[in-house]
């Protein structure tokens, strides 16, 4: 049976790529095509922002397209940066200058007060309309310091529960696809499809 197409909405070539290892052999993930603009995310929530990615890509492709928005919720600051987390530190803020602005909000919160989470929302949106979503979240802490070059954005600062003394960017691919945030929100819209 021949696979299920769906075009990414996300520009971001890390994300591609952890999206396709995971959805392997399930779906055949298509790369966002490089001549749609950069769409706008300006929506109040995750779920928002995701929609928005999905509507772009599928009325500039015709095909049914898959976005997922995450963020970085920490408990101290309230949620923060939350739908925000890609801009954190200003519009055009790399995940060096992300992680620097948050050390820096969290320097003088102590390491059993520094929970948080990662929430991804998945959105498949079919040309016919209909929406499937799914949502993953992964629990641990800020560390005080980044540890590890693996991953991206965020990752060298936040130490999940499952990998206790590891932050994502100490951590394999395959490794941080089992228990991470995308990965969960992968699985469920597999189940889902």
């Amino acid at each position: 049976r021949c696979q299920m197409k769906l075009v990414s909405a996300t520009a971001n070539p890390h994300k591609y790529k952890e999206m396709k290892e995971i959805l392997s052999g399930k779906i055949n993930l298509l790369p966002r095509p490089d001549e749609i603009p950069e769409i706008v995310e300006d929506a109040s929530d995750l779920k928002g922002n995701a929609l928005l990615k999905a509507q772009g890509i599928m009325k500039a492709t015709g095909l049914p397209a898959i976005a997922d928005d995450t963020g970085l919720e920490v408990d101290a600051l309230n949620g923060a940066p939350g739908v925000h987390s890609a801009r954190y530190a200003g519009p055009d803020a790399n995940g060096g200058e992300n992680i620097e602005k948050l050390l820096n909000e969290l320097a003088s919160v102590p390491m059993n007060e520094r929970g948080a989470r990662f929430r991804t929302i998945i959105v498949i949106l079919f040309p016919d309309r209909s929406i499937i979503t799914a949502e993953g979240i992964v629990s641990g802490k800020i560390a005080l310091t980044p540890k590890g070059k693996l991953g991206f954005g965020y990752d060298s600062v936040f130490l999940p529960e499952d990998v206790p003394g590891k932050t994502f960017g100490e951590l394999t691919n395959s490794e941080k696809n089992r228990i991470s945030h995308r990965g969960k929100a992968l699985q469920g819209i597999i189940g889902k499809l």
